[in-house]
């Protein structure tokens, strides 16, 4: 009845230590990056102010300084989180990027009309009535002159070869209207000229001159048949400097659009006019649109794919954690194997468990810290601003950066972290249960 008894408080207090476990690892997860330092504050108060405390720093001091002689295994811990992290925040950093990109192509004060129905301009078409009175409604902002900022755009696809492997790719060409331009106030020519009207004229994005062979100033491309020159190069810091822009009137009748367009674009006469000119429209029986924000027309552009990265790159952090939580283990237990006559004489002097736990732990997450650092030092310096393209929602390429920022960082610290607690916890245990009397047989 006693041994069963024990088995049962053994099995609950596993139970116990697991709960506990998985709780900071949640909270460890949960908590902002201002806040650590906060929570630090506790424990270095009680390593300094309590005699057990003390005792925990002394035998953690102990422990780092034999670090050099246990190089190689603790160097499996530092490389393996380091591998973990960096490969995380780099994916992460791609999602970020892609996602930054197209929610900095739009406002909250410039509307989209598509087709109803229509998830992208290049599955859209807007009649030349439709425009027009699109254009005419009260919400949308006039210039000096009395003429309405609305662009009718056309969206289409061409094939150019790309610089790095020489393969065809899908590049958008948009058609725009005079209009355009005071509809996107960042977006500016750093070279050449804007495309004149009538003419078969382009300008090229910056990030789209990178990325695709033929679209320097003065090149000629063949787009459906006919010959266009590019004149101009412009950059805007979002999604359009993918683009080659032409005019609406010139692209519509090359791809046999005629005087269609995929997309009405607008300026508001203010962010709040935005549900007056979607009602408006809605009520409106003489037309069947879809009406968004700029900005929410290209954050729901990225949504999927940023999804689908970050579930990626988790699910290979996660895999890689697996086995960066057995490479700590694996060391850690060696480390308190070859410390086995150090913590037995430190128990034999009147050091209690607790202090020989805290240690372990201490240790274990140092080289995590490490580990984790030295991964998202790599990460940040490789593909912080690395430039790369992928299929947007128009099929077509969208360029973009890398962006590693500090959050990304900070949740790549928090799986070393917790990678640090998981590979470390066990071998602390075993360590504060060990024998005085086993440990000293080693001397």
């Amino acid at each position: 009845m006693a041994k069963r008894r024990s088995r049962w408080i053994a099995l609950v207090g596993w139970l116990g230590l697991w709960a506990l476990l998985i709780l900071a690892l949640l909270l460890l997860m949960a908590v902002p990056g201002w806040l650590l330092p906060l929570l630090m504050v506790p424990l270095v108060i009680w390593l300094l102010a309590t005699r057990v405390g003390r005792q925990a720093w002394s035998a953690t001091e102990v422990a780092i300084s034999t670090i050099p002689q246990r190089l190689g295994s603790s160097s499996v811990v530092v490389v393996g989180i380091a591998g973990v992290v960096g490969v995380l925040v780099a994916l992460l950093a791609m999602a970020a990027g892609f996602a930054a990109t197209l929610r900095q192509s739009g406002s909250e004060d410039t509307a989209i009309v598509l087709r109803a129905g229509a998830q992208t301009e290049l599955n859209s078409v807007i009649d030349h009535d439709t425009v027009a009175l699109i254009a005419q409604l009260p919400m949308v902002r006039h210039t000096a002159a009395g003429q309405p900022i609305a662009s009718s755009e056309l969206v289409v696809v061409a094939a150019l070869p790309k610089r790095s492997t020489g393969l065809d790719a899908n590049v958008e060409v948009r058609g725009v209207s005079e209009r355009a331009w005071e509809l996107r106030p960042k977006l500016r020519l750093v070279a050449g000229r804007k495309f004149s009207p009538g003419l078969r004229e382009l300008i090229v994005g910056k990030r789209a001159r990178e990325q695709f062979a033929g679209v320097a100033i003065g090149s000629t491309l063949k787009l459906n048949g006919e010959p266009w020159q590019v004149v101009g190069e412009f950059e805007s810091g979002d999604a359009a400097e993918s683009d080659l822009w032409g005019d609406v009137e010139v692209v519509g009748p090359t791809y046999r659009r005629g005087s269609s367009s995929t997309s009405v674009t607008v300026q508001l006469t203010d962010a709040s006019a935005f549900e007056a000119f979607k009602a408006a429209l809605a009520t409106d029986p003489r037309v069947k649109v879809d009406v968004k924000t700029t900005r929410a027309y290209f954050s729901d552009q990225s949504a999927q794919l940023t999804k689908l990265i970050d579930v990626l790159g988790t699910s290979i952090g996660l895999i890689m954690a697996i086995g960066a939580v057995f490479g700590a283990l694996n060391s850690m237990y060696a480390a308190v194997a070859a410390r086995t006559r150090e913590i037995a004489t430190l128990r034999a002097v009147g050091f209690r468990a607790l202090p020989v736990v805290v240690s372990v732990m201490l240790e274990t997450m140092l080289l995590a810290t490490l580990g984790g650092a030295v991964g998202a030092a790599i990460a940040w310096l490789l593909f912080n601003n690395y430039t790369a393209s992928t299929l947007g929602a128009n099929f077509t390429q969208i360029v973009f950066a890398f962006q590693v920022t500090p959050e990304l960082l900070w949740r790549g610290l928090k799986w070393a972290l917790a990678i640090g607690l998981l590979g470390g916890l066990f071998p602390a245990l075993r360590a504060a249960r060990m024998s005085v009397t086993e440990g000293l047989r080693e001397l």
